[in-house]
Order: structure tokens, then C-alpha cells, then sequence
């Protein structure tokens, strides 16, 4: 089998030593310097929730001590979930939790992350737009939940405030939308990724879609050239034609994001060749989440071999003290504790990176 496609050091990072800058070579992520970039790391939940429920902006500590015992696992990047809403400051969020508190709670944590030598990537996950039809995750029109497509009235402003944020640090990546499923909305693959690139009225979506091109336009608009993420159809989990309705890209700073846990429907290697592997081919693929429900790490070894051998990237889900089948989390502790599941991400990463 090949052999998979280190990081550019093999040391764990030093404290002060900063990620590099990114961008896209061909068909994947490099530094200033050329060398390859896997991203191989976890997600950090909290921030997408926290403060629409009003309990406060993270789910659990995210202080310097909190962010190394991540690193100790030899993570090199850290996915950060968001919430428009909060982002924005809209008048449902508490001002304590919401707007400039928002922000800055935000930055803080990318620069943290940064000084541990880990790619920050910050995420939108849940965003404005009433939503009931099928696999609907609430009726609410506020951001208490995954909605299928974001909103065209509030995500390209919340793209355009976080690009202008971090359109300085070509180090930190932005993931346009968590885990699309217009196909449980609408009646034919072919609208629903209509509606995943363009966006606007959307068959089953009562809201006005904001389309990746739509979300990709905003970010560029701003001058920013950062690397960014778009997951395709059924909670990411399907790219099957992802390079058909690839969103342009002025800078060629786009990457294809995937999703997969053991119960979806494109969880295997068979399905890995034949609709993932084409796409790696011309752009970059990071699978942002990767886990199992089951408690343990079978699952996940099978996709961390196929993304090895294709010298591809992944960050499991989630670096969260829940618990490992409904979570699925990785820890026990914020002190780097694993559960049974995250003993094989956390293993195989200190393998990996020596």
C-alpha cells in the first residue's frame, strides 16, 4: 500500500510554532514552501449551540492547558463549529454570549489552536430558516439546529464578517456549511445539487437557499484567498457529483469536504472508489468529521486506512466529553482522556506522526 503523506514535521508541534499558510496545489493542500498538508486532527463542538441555548459560548474549557492536551494526541488541525446567529449578535442571542462576545471567544480560540502549531478550521453549522419537512431537526426558525441549506439571508453575511475577520491568516481554512441535505427536500438529485451550488428557491425549502457559489462569492468578495470547504449532498456524506457543480473559484482555494460515520449510506471502501476517490483526484478532500456510534474504533480504522493510503485528510468527531454512542466523543476528559473510540484516533495519529 502506499505510504501515507506525512505532515510536514514528524515532531509534535512546539508551543509558538504557528501552523503553516495554505493553499491548493493540484489536488491537494500545501504550505508556503509546497509541502504537503494532511489535516488530521478533531472537531471542537460547542460553539454552534452553546449560546443559542443560552448556557454560555463553549462546552467545556477551551483554555491553553485544554487546547495543548489536544495537540499532546499529535493533532494537527482543530474543525470549530459556529452559529450564525450568535455570530452575528441577533436580537434572540444573549449580548453576553452573542456579537462582539461571540467573536472575539471565537478568535481567541483560533489563536490558541494557532500557537499549538494546529490548522484552525472554522465551521458554520447552524444557521436562520424555518424548516419542517423530512428529516427536519426542529421547526424553529432560529439557529437551534441543522437546517438542510443555509439561508441567503443572514450565512453570506455571516461569510463576509468571518472572511474579513481571518482573510490576514492564510493559515486558518473556513468550511462553508456543515452537512448539506437538500436531497431529503427536494424530488431529484439533480435539484437538489441545483440548490446545493445556486442556491435561491429551492423545491421543499420555504426559505431563499444560499448556494455554495453564493457563500464562496461572499468570502471572495472580501480579498480573501483562504482555503475553503464544501461538503456535498446527504449530510456530506455523498460527492457523487461534487465535480459537476463544483462552485467557481477565482483563487483555486477550494476543497471538497465529506462526512462519514459508520451508519451513512457511503461508508465503505467499494463506495470510497467510486465516488470519492474521482473527486481526490482534481481537488483536495478532507473528511471534516469521521466517527462511529458503537463505542469503539473499528469503524474508524477502516476509513483513516483508505484516507491514508490515498494520502487524503480527516479530523474525528468530537473532541467533546458526551457520551461515545450518542456523541460520538473522543474523550472522557478535557485532559486528553480517551474514550474506547478515541483510543484508536489517538493512537493511530501518534503512529502516524511518530
Amino acid at each position: 500500500t502506499p505510504t501515507p503523506t506525512a505532515p510536514p514535521s514528524t515532531d509534535p508541534p512546539d508551543p509558538g510554532d504557528g501552523p503553516p499558510a495554505l493553499h491548493v496545489s493540484g489536488n491537494k493542500l500545501v504550505d508556503a514552501g509546497g509541502g504537503n498538508r494532511r489535516l488530521l486532527g478533531v472537531n471542537r463542538s460547542g460553539g454552534e449551540f452553546m449560546c443559542v441555548q443560552g448556557r454560555g459560548i463553549w462546552d467545556g474549557p477551551v483554555d491553553d492547558a485544554a487546547v495543548k492536551a489536544i495537540a499532546d494526541w499529535r493533532v494537527n488541525t482543530v474543525r470549530i463549529p459556529l452559529n450564525e446567529e450568535c455570530w452575528l449578535g441577533l436580537s434572540n442571542i444573549d449580548p453576553a454570549y452573542g456579537g462582539a462576545n461571540y467573536v472575539n471567544a471565537v478568535k481567541q480560540l483560533v489563536a490558541r489552536v494557532k500557537a499549538h502549531g494546529m490548522t484552525p478550521i472554522v465551521e458554520l453549522h447552524w444557521t436562520y430558516g424555518q424548516y419542517t419537512g423530512n428529516s427536519a431537526g426542529c421547526s424553529d426558525v432560529h439557529a437551534t439546529c441543522q437546517k438542510p441549506m443555509p439561508d441567503m439571508q443572514y450565512a453570506p453575511a455571516f461569510w463576509t464578517s468571518v472572511a474579513n475577520t481571518f482573510k490576514n491568516d492564510p493559515a486558518v481554512a473556513f468550511d462553508l456549511f456543515n452537512e448539506p441535505y437538500p436531497d431529503r427536500a427536494t424530488s431529484t438529485t439533480a435539484q437538489a445539487w441545483q440548490c446545493w451550488r445556486d442556491g435561491g428557491s429551492c423545491p421543499g425549502i420555504g426559505y431563499q437557499v444560499a448556494g455554495m457559489q453564493d457563500l464562496v462569492d461572499s468570502v471572495r468578495a472580501t480579498g480573501a484567498r483562504n482555503v475553503v470547504l464544501a461538503g456535498g449532498l446527504a449530510y456530506s456524506n455523498d460527492l457523487g457529483q461534487w465535480l459537476t457543480y463544483k462552485p467557481d473559484d477565482p483563487t483555486g482555494n477550494l476543497t471538497a469536504a465529506y462526512h462519514v460515520y459508520n451508519f451513512n449510506s457511503c461508508a465503505d471502501a467499494g463506495c470510497w472508489n467510486s465516488t470519492l476517490a474521482p473527486v481526490a483526484a482534481r481537488v483536495p478532500l478532507v473528511a471534516g468529521e469521521i466517527g462511529e456510534n458503537t463505542c469503539s474504533h473499528g469503524f474508524v480504522d477502516q476509513v483513516m486506512k483508505w484516507f491514508d493510503d490515498h494520502g487524503l485528510s480527516y479530523l474525528g468527531w468530537t473532541w467533546n466529553t458526551w457520551d461515545c454512542s450518542a456523541g460520538p466523543s473522543l474523550i472522557s476528559g478535557y485532559d486528553g482522556t480517551p474514550t474506547a473510540y478515541g483510543t484508536g484516533l489517538r493512537d493511530h495519529l501518534r503512529a502516524l506522526q511518530g
